[in-house]
């Protein structure tokens, strides 16, 4: 386990927008999803594309930072909304929200832009994914695997915050409205964030619409946490997780995270030979992936994938 000092200021730490395009895929029941490829820069030679994978409620905005650096040493990188969320269409039964139904689109979309070899960069929701994709991609496919604050347990604890939080308010009168109303759910994990980051954070979250600032994601997901109660079980994931074996595996843990647990990713080392772990200070669930200390250590796995 590696544990790096505080991080400077996130807002003093400038992204290069790397040259984009955004696509689009048809879903296997003709939803239209949304995807973007941000294209190597410079004349940096071509390396392992990385194909990245949002949380529950969030888009392809969180991967820009972390697309600005990796493509300045080579890597192409591509990332998926999900349907219901970011610039995907909003599906009319929200039953489809499902981790089966989104693991469809994902095959779709990584055959359709012709994704032979890839490293995967699974955020919350998105690591989960990645686990269970160890089971259709073998490992000299999927070469790589980076989990950003997600394991095979998940306190109840946090799915019931997850739960209380997720859309219930959508709109808001403006950036500042939205700002405040983060600090105040998540100041606690991201003590260090600045009134700049806030709202480079906010501005990944919404979009602007006639003055009105609305959350990028259809309310009706959290209708898929509608049955979580006290005292219940969460799933046993480890043997999801144990389909890694075979496969270099870096762990990504917010310091102040309540969704991956030290215990847990401890014994997630401890379980894989082939996997490390960073911790990433002053920040929670999930690590924002926007300072050198997380931009660095994904580089240096990519460099042994």
């Amino acid at each position: 386990m590696t544990h790096i000092p505080i991080a400077p200021n996130l807002a003093s730490l400038q992204s290069t927008e790397a040259p984009t395009q955004h696509f689009t895929w048809l879903s296997p029941d003709g939803l239209t999803l949304a995807g973007v490829r941000w294209s190597p820069q410079g004349s940096v030679g071509k390396k392992t594309p990385v194909l990245c994978l949002p949380g529950l409620s969030r888009n392809t905005r969180d991967f820009g930072a972390i697309a600005g650096f990796l493509t300045k040493q080579g890597h192409e990188v591509i990332a998926l909304d999900y349907r219901g969320r970011g610039a995907s269409e909003w599906s009319p039964d929200w039953q489809t929200y499902t981790l089966p139904q989104e693991a469809a689109d994902i095959d779709l979309a990584i055959s359709e832009q012709n994704l032979d070899q890839f490293v995967l960069l699974g955020t919350s929701r998105g690591g989960l994914h990645a686990m269970a994709m160890a089971q259709r991609y073998p490992a000299d496919r999927m070469i790589g695997v980076i989990l950003n604050d997600i394991g095979p347990e998940i306190p109840l604890a946090s799915l019931l915050r997850i739960r209380d939080s997720i859309g219930l308010k959508m709109a808001f009168a403006g950036w500042q409205e939205l700002t405040i109303h983060l600090r105040t759910g998540l100041g606690d994990q991201f003590p260090a964030l600045t009134e700049c980051d806030w709202l480079r954070f906010a501005r990944q979250l919404a979009t602007e619409t006639d003055g009105n600032v609305t959350l990028d994601y259809d309310p009706q997901l959290r209708r898929q946490l509608d049955g979580l109660e006290d005292g219940d079980a969460f799933p046993d994931l480890w043997p999801l997780y144990d389909g890694l074996f075979n496969i270099p595996v870096l762990i990504l843990r917010g310091e102040r995270s309540d969704l991956l647990s030290t215990g847990t990713s401890k014994a997630m080392i401890q379980r894989h030979n082939r996997s490390d772990l960073i911790v990433i200070p002053a920040e929670g669930h999930a690590p924002l992936l926007w300072d050198p200390i997380s931009q660095q250590a994904i580089l240096q796995f990519l460099g042994k994938s």
